[in-house]
């Protein structure tokens, strides 16, 4: 199956409390990692591996992200303005992706279970699969892989899994010995949601669009539970950006000129 034959649905619309400072004007998936918002970030993962449709889903403050790719060449290159006519010539193009977007509004408060369940009803088409994600994580993950299993796993979903991050050291210790001294250890064995969801079509008939649906709730929850739900295993890069400390972090990889998620 060909990866640009399958729409990807971005969460774009949640209010990002954990970050304010940054979003109290913007949806968290508009801050600035380096030049580009993450969400950026998030469709250069996905199209690394050719995928090209992408449905946002939007909520909070969705004129920033409809401003955003509306002017999207605007931003991304030299111009010049007729102020006249109002005729605009773009320059010297530094990203031209081959992208389709759909901009779709899914509810100002609206939880992610229901902004997928719009989006999806109205934008999936005849697409027999397709890909679900959050709009502040990024990742090396290799999602061509990924669609491999999902398809012959034959399951209705399949969800990217990581290695949690631990926030602290971890000591490990045999009476008052310390045997063993660890900054921050990744949690071998351990796994967690990372998005970059797949599913087969008929996972819509799951998946209400009320609004207080929770995608990682009752959908996931007994789809799991009915043995319809694989994980895709990813022990390399993965981040997220859920504080202020995430975002510094993300950008420093960003502007080191060589971020993970883009090698």
């Amino acid at each position: 199956m060909n990866t640009a034959d399958i729409p990807v649905f971005i969460l774009c619309g949640g209010l990002g409390t954990r970050i304010k400072e940054e979003t109290e004007f913007r949806p968290k998936p508009m801050v600035p990692i380096g030049e580009h918002p993450i969400l950026w970030h998030v469709m250069q993962v996905y199209a690394k591996h050719g995928f090209r449709r992408f449905v946002l889903c939007l909520g909070f403050k969705a004129d920033v992200v409809k401003d955003y790719f509306h002017n999207f060449h605007l931003r991304n290159a030299d111009c010049t303005i007729q102020l006249k006519t109002n005729a605009v010539t773009v320059h010297e193009h530094q990203h031209n992706p081959d992208w389709e977007i759909t901009l779709a509004f899914t509810g100002e408060k609206n939880m992610t279970g229901s902004r997928v369940a719009q989006a999806a009803r109205k934008y999936l088409g005849q697409a027999e699969h397709f890909a679900v994600t959050y709009g502040d994580g990024v990742t090396d993950a290799d999602l061509t892989a990924e669609l491999r299993q999902h398809l012959a796993g034959n399951k209705l979903g399949t969800v990217l899994g990581v290695n949690p991050p631990s926030r602290f050291g971890e000591i490990k210790v045999d009476g008052d010995r310390v045997l063993a001294f660890e900054e921050k250890p990744d949690l071998e064995g351990h796994w967690i949601n990372a998005g970059f969801f797949l599913f087969h079509r008929d996972f819509l008939k799951r998946l209400p669009e009320d609004e207080t649906c929770v995608l990682e709730r009752d959908p996931l929850v007994k789809l799991a539970q009915d043995g319809q739900l694989n994980i895709y295993k990813h022990s390399g890069f993965w981040a997220c950006m859920d504080t202020q400390r995430d975002r510094d972090y993300l950008t420093k990889l960003a502007e080191s000129g060589q971020p993970p998620w883009l090698k």
